[in-house]
């Protein structure tokens, strides 16, 4: 058996062709959306085995062959499995839970159209994915019918874009706007970019990492001719195969800018060594490290959320210890729509009449003096805006 053909170990699989194999169309249809499926590719644990068995009441389950051949198939602590496969923690509800914590629906002027923001604003093309992933924040619409694809749904959200002549930033998601076919994909980007206001257009999409096979020539000339930027979202470095690298690769090459962002993860990604070794990877495929979220207080993952602190110590495991575009920013979404609010470790011990005593990253303490005028007064007026933690 070659490289190419690793899927072949699993039964399930072992006929199909890697022609076939490699297309994007063959792994949507066979999408492991049931619990029959899934014993052929898993051992499942009977948490496992219930929450999948569930009739009603549960968030949309489905697992590209390829996601799924990824999957340690005896370890449920696998991070590739846990992503992916339902756990009966998820109806164990905190009360914490929120059933939309970015606060969304309430900033939609029209469906599928977030304008919190005065100069951006979220445009949601489609509710479907490749894969779901259990710590989904927009859980409450992804693989449902709440109609954002509707050709009437985004032609209003296009008008109300057109209307707004502050807005000069669209960010496309959804759902996954790669799931869409390249010819309603470039409709979108061509209507977008023909509103002379607008001046950056981004695509929030997993597909690369998820579903590589999707990153096509065709989709590629189609991306070239808009040139958004792509944000992409990697949460482990196994995601980082030969064939997401080849994705990423031909994105690369097409002059498209590539970002990451990452969801803080209980037992999946919240030691340092492993965003370490993620961000470095991302790097070598010219992918570069933006946000790590701490996970989202959505219904259903808090089994999945970390401390706070954890994402500090893992900024703090970072900066000053590996190069800086491998350090990216730790943000908390605002539960309710406060939006992102970074975070980062102390670094500042004291300040007084424009004397910052500061440590670096190895703990040792130098002293910034800040300029005065002749007089002695210090030349800024404005008072320092942080906070020192005790």
């Amino acid at each position: 058996m070659n490289q190419a053909e690793w899927y072949r170990r699993i039964p399930l699989w072992q006929d199909v062709p890697l022609e076939e194999w490699e297309t994007y169309r063959w792994q949507m249809s066979n999408r492991i959306q049931d619990v029959d499926k899934l014993r052929q590719v898993l051992k499942l644990t009977p948490s496992e085995e219930r929450a999948v068995s569930r009739k009603s009441g549960r968030f949309i389950m489905g697992i590209p062959p390829y996601w799924a051949a990824l999957m340690d198939p005896d370890d449920a602590a696998c991070p590739i499995r846990r992503q992916a496969v339902p756990v009966e923690d998820e109806y164990k509800l905190s009360p914490n839970d929120m059933i939309d914590p970015l606060g969304e629906d309430s900033h939609m002027p029209v469906p599928g159209l977030v304008h919190r923001y005065p100069d951006r604003v979220l445009l949601l093309v489609v509710e479907v994915c490749s894969m779901y992933c259990r710590f989904c924040t927009r859980s409450r619409v992804v693989g449902t019918t709440a109609g954002y694809s509707r050709p009437a749904n985004i032609d209003a959200a296009v008008d109300y874009i057109k209307a707004h002549r502050k807005i000069r930033d669209v960010l496309i998601s959804g759902g996954d706007p790669l799931t869409l076919s390249d010819e309603r994909l470039d409709d979108v980007l061509a209507k977008l970019r023909a509103i002379p206001h607008v001046e950056f257009v981004r695509i929030g999409t997993r597909n690369p990492v998820t579903l590589p096979y999707r990153v096509t020539e065709a989709l590629c000339a189609v991306l070239k001719k808009h040139k958004p930027w792509i944000s992409l979202h990697f949460n482990h470095p196994k995601e980082v195969t030969l064939a997401c690298r080849k994705a990423c690769g031909m994105l690369a090459d097409s002059g498209l800018p590539l970002g990451s962002q990452t969801v803080l993860m209980k037992g999946i990604n919240d030691r340092a060594a492993i965003m370490k070794k993620l961000f470095h990877e991302l790097l070598k495929i010219r992918v570069r490290p933006s946000y790590i979220y701490q996970c989202d207080p959505v219904k259903g993952t808090a089994h999945f959320r970390t401390p706070v602190s954890a994402g500090l110590q893992i900024i703090e495991k970072l900066r000053g210890h590996t190069s800086g575009y491998a350090v990216p920013t730790f943000v908390v979404d605002g539960p309710g729509g406060g939006g992102k609010i970074p975070l980062m470790p102390n670094y500042v011990v004291s300040v007084k009449d424009g004397v910052w005593t500061l440590r670096n990253f190895a703990g040792k303490v130098f002293t910034y003096h800040e300029e005065t005028s002749g007089n002695g007064a210090r030349t800024s007026s404005v008072e320092p805006s942080y906070v020192l933690i005790q």
